[in-house]
């Protein structure tokens, strides 16, 4: 058994283990939250919970966008992405949120509180520091995940087999049509978990997956639908019913068409469930791509020279 199925498979216990040990925190609005990856992804997915939080590309901010602001959340999965550490400096003070609590993201002068992620060593795409990520935001914000945490636990082996078949499916398809795009879609809190689904399958399998909201994808790429394949990450929102009717549009078209959801939570907590099939589906299309590694252009923490 790989290390990297271990990792994918710990989800579950490390999102409990978290949930039942960590402190209890507030997390505050009306900041930024800074993160770059993974760590911007996750704040964008409360944002479109209805939350009043800023989140921002930490290089973006810190080149084109700086604002000096007292207060910020910089989040960062190793505590040395070099975007996070040159936020750090803009603010008066800033909350860390980081799986390396020794690291220079959590030890400045102008650290107010660092929250440590839990999630455990990490060696490829990030899974359980995904999750945790996620907990703390809603830990932070008063939700009470539990209920989500259950359903993880409960239904691992299904979102298993739901992403070992969407590899097998996939993987036949590139191999005998001309694939000339692979979409994955979303709505509302999803579209962070779109993102991080692109971001994880494209560095383990080394094909270019592309996330975006599902309203952007009908206001243009839809016209590329024929000889596609289209994932739609579903939720029942207030963008299911168009959703719906999308998907009928673009298979009309010619676009292969794939979906996840998990009905057993509502639409802002399905983002703990929703990501983890792809989690398994990158392992095991890697598997099929015959790909060893992950990290081969970089490695898995960013520091810029």
């Amino acid at each position: 058994m790989s290390q990297q199925y271990l990792e994918i498979s710990e989800i579950p216990v490390t999102a409990k283990q978290f949930w039942q040990n960590s402190k209890n925190f507030k997390l505050p609005l009306n900041v930024p939250y800074l993160g770059m990856g993974s760590s911007y992804f996750a704040p964008l997915s409360f944002k479109f919970m209805g939350l009043n939080i800023q989140p921002e590309i930490a290089s973006e901010y810190f080149n084109y966008a700086q604002q000096s602001k007292e207060q910020a959340v910089i989040l960062s999965q190793s505590g040395r992405s070099t975007e996070a550490l040159w936020c750090s400096e803009l603010f008066d003070k800033y909350i860390a949120i980081s799986n390396y609590p020794e690291n220079a993201l959590c030890i400045n002068k102008n650290v107010e509180q660092v929250i440590p992620l839990l999630a455990g060593i990490e060696q490829f795409s990030s899974s359980n520091t995904y999750t945790n990520t996620l907990l703390v935001l809603f830990k932070g914000f008063g939700f009470n995940a539990a209920p989500a945490i259950d359903v993880l636990v409960k239904n691992m082996s299904a979102y298993e087999a739901k992403g070992k078949q969407l590899a097998d499916d996939i993987f036949d398809l590139i191999n005998s049509e001309n694939i000339h795009g692979i979409y994955i879609t979303a709505s509302g809190p999803n579209i962070g978990t779109a993102y991080q689904a692109a971001l994880i399958l494209s560095e383990s399998t080394k094909l270019t997956f592309t996330a975006m909201p599902m309203a952007q994808y009908d206001h243009g790429p839809k016209e590329t639908a024929n000889r596609s394949i289209v994932i739609n990450i579903l939720a029942n929102g207030k963008s299911y019913d168009r959703t719906a009717s999308l998907i009928k549009k673009i298979k009309t078209a010619g676009a292969h068409v794939f979906n996840i959801e998990e009905p057993a939570v509502d639409e802002n907590f399905s983002v703990l469930n929703n990501i983890v099939p792809f989690n398994f589906m990158a392992y095991y299309l890697a598997m099929k791509l015959n790909i060893k590694e992950t990290f081969t252009v970089g490695g898995k923490v960013t520091e810029v020279i």
